[in-house]
């Protein structure tokens, strides 16, 4: 999963403009589009821009529909290049791992497709081990930047 970073390294700290979290977003989709199943897990506060980033590795993945937030249908589910498909999670309801039979997870996880999941600390232990965790943050003092980590 490593390779799906711009520098190849497995850990790296980036601070990024908005402009440019959406460039290495779409960086991200383009790589992910040959390693699937894949799996990105987003962290961070309320808008930090996990689903700016979301929409930004939708794009690179090839997906042509605006790719939305999915709080409150949890799961949504897109079309990219080559007809992969892109699962969009968003678990900030969900009190725990328990609940993620509710949306399907066993059969999202075999499914041969880019998984992006947001609040990924709800799913507790059922994330990949392989998967790419990428956590924003704030900068104090700078909104039109982000902390990107991974």
């Amino acid at each position: 999963m490593p390779r799906l970073v711009s520098s190849g390294a497995p850990h790296g700290e980036r601070v990024l403009s908005l402009g440019e979290l959406e460039q290495f977003g779409r960086a991200l989709g383009r790589a992910a589009r040959d390693t699937l199943p894949c799996v990105i897990t987003l962290a961070g506060d309320l808008g930090t821009g996990k689903t700016t980033l979301t929409r930004a590795i939708g794009d690179g993945f090839g997906v042509h529909e605006p790719v939305t937030s999915p709080t409150f249908a949890l799961v949504h589910d897109y079309e990219g290049a080559n007809g992969r498909r892109l699962f969009h999670l968003d678990l900030y309801r969900l009190k725990g791992p328990q609940d993620l039979a509710n949306i399907g997870w066993e059969a999202l996880a075999e499914e041969p497709a880019l998984i992006i999941i947001e609040w990924p600390d709800r799913a507790g232990d059922l994330i990949p081990q392989d998967a790419l965790a990428i956590t924003l943050a704030h900068i104090e003092g700078d909104e039109s930047r982000r902390r990107v980590s991974w």
